[in-house]
């Protein structure tokens, strides 16, 4: 089985384009309304830990997986019955991924263009990526990361420039007192994107320099959760809460409303680039979790499943839901519950738990051992 290495910068640039994704273009925490920002922040501290706790999970067996780790405490067969749920988690949430991209291409782009072709479009660049491994996907994340933190800069200036943003739509501040954001950041504000960071425990493995990928991770994550708390204020501001609740693209319709000297206009292709990256990078991560696992289950390089895989993620990706609607209440209502919280959450607490106790044991047998050659 090939070695591939990940360098350092490459693994920001995924990080950074996993963290950003589709989350850009939808936005965060706008059922907060004028005080969005307020519990992205708190979010983001939370956010902080959480990035600590999955950094510290990868510490405890360097070099190896989720599903290794799952053989590691249950053995084997244990192990195998768990990698198929979290394999079946990583490949929907990949289908999610794609069906914004989809929604979003139709609904702007290419709106006499089938859903199906422009998904199944990006499928198949995803699998050919994936087939050649994680090392070109994280090329091609370092290469073009630049482009969109520069695209990012210039929607923030022109929409300033333009005058569109308003400072009295984030008044008044705490208007309804913290008790609505609780609302708004637990679970869901938690679980997308931080809890989401569980999958870099397919990625930390490649790393070239594994003792300084821990920051790396953080100070990638630092800058595209600023880079997202931005975005979402900047919807609000050149909205304002009511626009940006009913809209089903908020960033594009803000960037919509750029119009500088009737010469800087329709710059739609901004936002839309953003989002293509971040879902390449993200769904691609996805997947490859799905075909790690698969890998790990029938002992088989993942790189036969590549291109299957792909194309059935793009056939599920239409069939999650009947439409638009569906697809944001299910990912909005129903997942973070039922999913995102035992899967990112509780099964990952039991395992350090259990990798603690090993460790505990081990260091009392190893010591109890010495004292009897004594």
């Amino acid at each position: 089985m090939l070695k591939e290495n990940i360098s350092l910068s490459q693994l920001a640039a995924l990080v950074f384009n996993f963290q950003i994704g589709s989350s850009i273009v939808f936005g965060l925490a706008l059922d907060a309304k004028e005080d969005a920002w307020i519990a992205l922040f708190i979010a983001f501290g939370f956010g902080i830990v959480i990035t600590l706790f999955y950094i510290y999970l990868s510490s405890l067996l360097p070099g190896k997986n989720l599903y290794e780790m799952f053989e590691y405490c249950f053995k084997r067969p244990i192990a195998i019955c768990l990698s198929f749920v979290y394999i079946i988690y990583f490949l929907y949430y990949a289908c999610r991924i794609i069906r914004d991209f989809g929604e979003l291409i139709s609904a702007t782009v290419l709106p006499t263009t089938p859903i199906e072709f422009s998904t199944f479009t990006l499928l198949l660049v995803i699998g050919y990526v994936l087939y050649l491994g994680i090392e070109v996907l994280a090329r091609t994340s370092e290469i073009f990361t630049p482009y969109a933190i520069v695209f990012m800069v210039l929607l923030i200036v022109f929409l300033y420039s333009g005058k569109n943003l308003d400072m009295t739509n984030i008044k008044p501040i705490l208007g309804e007192g913290f008790t609505p954001l609780w609302k708004v950041i637990f679970p869901y504000e938690l679980v997308r994107p931080y809890g989401q960071l569980l999958i870099l425990s397919f990625i930390l493995p490649s790393v070239s320099r594994l003792d300084l990928s821990g920051k790396v991770v953080m100070v990638s994550m630092v800058i595209s959760s600023l880079l997202l708390i931005a975005s979402s204020m900047l919807i609000i501001l050149a909205l304002g809460q009511n626009i940006a609740l009913r809209s089903n693209f908020p960033l594009l319709s803000a960037a919509r409303l750029i119009s500088i000297g009737e010469f800087i206009q329709r710059v739609d292709a901004i936002v839309v680039f953003t989002m293509v990256l971040g879902t390449l990078v993200k769904s691609s991560i996805y997947i490859y979790g799905g075909l790690k696992g698969l890998e790990y289950v029938f002992a088989i390089p993942f790189r036969y499943f590549a291109i299957p895989v792909s194309c059935l993620v793009s056939l599920f990706s239409i069939f999650i839901a009947k439409g638009y609607s569906d697809h944001m209440n299910e990912g909005l209502f129903s997942n973070p519950f039922l999913l995102h919280v035992p899967l990112q959450f509780g099964l990952p607490v039991l395992l350090i738990m259990i990798l603690l106790f090993k460790k505990w044991r081990g260091k009392n047998n190893g010591n109890q051992m010495k004292e009897r050659n004594i």
